[in-house]
């Protein structure tokens, strides 16, 4: 999979163009911090990582909040992506423009790497990057860091939104119904199988596949599994073969499942779709049905 086409890059590239000034550095490391509360309930809490960034990151990297400036707050459903305009501007005052190249990374180039990759994606901006392994891996081969913040030309983003590549509950529930394109649950499989809940309702979506989204990194390195292996591990979640199918993940907040469409592109698939509610919104909505 690797080649020009592809937008997962590699620590020693990045390292070779830090220089660049066509290039953006995008340092967007955050947490889910996950907590039981017993009787099979669990709390998350959405965290930046800002103080870290403030501490080193990747020379010129700029930083975001994954929990706030790419977000709508105006939605009562947690952490959905911002509309066009708030998400231009904020990409243009981060220097992210047309022309830019984006590289991003958060601690292994993980689920808010992607996430932010596929919000550039929805917004028709495709010259976006993942650095494969991020920040652990880039630090552990001993390259450069730095503590300062640069301050980026601004830049014009032209938002060009691209609205199949993310879905609404209601057109979720369609797919469900009659089929007409393969669902992915990301969460773990604790949560598919009502094992483990956060909020009201536990569960899946009916019929929904299941495809943990760090299943598909190397436990140890953090980086992406290779190619051959992601494929068996997308097919055996229920992906066909053909590169057409319509494919629609959901995690809990359009986050981690992020993850699975990210490789999905990778492996060549383009009918692809972030349900950006996930089971924030579904699984508190008693109009939904469920399955366990």
């Amino acid at each position: 999979m690797a080649g020009k086409a592809d937008p997962l890059v590699q620590t020693g590239w990045l390292a070779e163009h830090l220089d660049d000034p066509d290039i953006r550095i995008v340092d967007i490391r955050g947490y889910v911090r996950k907590a039981d509360l017993g009787g099979g309930l669990q709390k998350a809490e959405y965290l930046a990582a800002r103080e870290e960034y403030d501490e080193a990151h990747i020379p010129g990297a700029v930083y975001v909040d994954w929990t706030r400036d790419v977000i709508d707050p105006d939605d009562p459903v947690p952490v959905q992506v911002a509309p066009p305009e708030r998400f231009a501007s904020f990409m243009g005052s981060i220097g992210i423009g047309d022309e830019t190249l984006a590289v991003i990374y958060d601690h292994t180039g993980g689920q808010f790497a992607t996430r932010l990759w596929w919000a550039l994606l929805l917004y028709g901006y495709d010259k976006a990057s993942v650095l494969d392994g991020g920040w652990k891996k880039w630090i552990s081969e001993g390259r450069p860091t730095t503590d300062e913040v640069p301050t980026p030309e601004p830049a014009t983003f032209t938002p060009k939104p691209r609205s199949a590549w993310r879905k609404t509950a209601e057109e979720v529930l369609a797919a469900s119904r009659d089929g007409r394109a393969l669902i992915l649950d990301a969460r773990d499989a604790a949560q598919y199988t009502n094992a483990l809940r956060r909020g009201s309702r536990g569960g899946h979506i009916p019929g929904a596949q299941h495809l943990h989204s760090e299943s598909l990194f190397d436990p140890e390195s953090g980086t992406f599994l290779s190619g051959e292996e992601l494929s068996r591990k997308v097919h055996e979640a229920g992906v066909p073969e053909d590169r057409e199918a319509p494919v629609v993940a959901y995690c809990n907040g359009g986050v981690a499942a992020t993850v699975p469409l990210f490789t999905l592109y990778r492996l060549g698939y383009r009918n692809l779709a972030n349900y950006d509610g996930s089971w924030n919104e579904w699984g508190e909505r008693e109009d939904l049905p469920t399955e366990e």
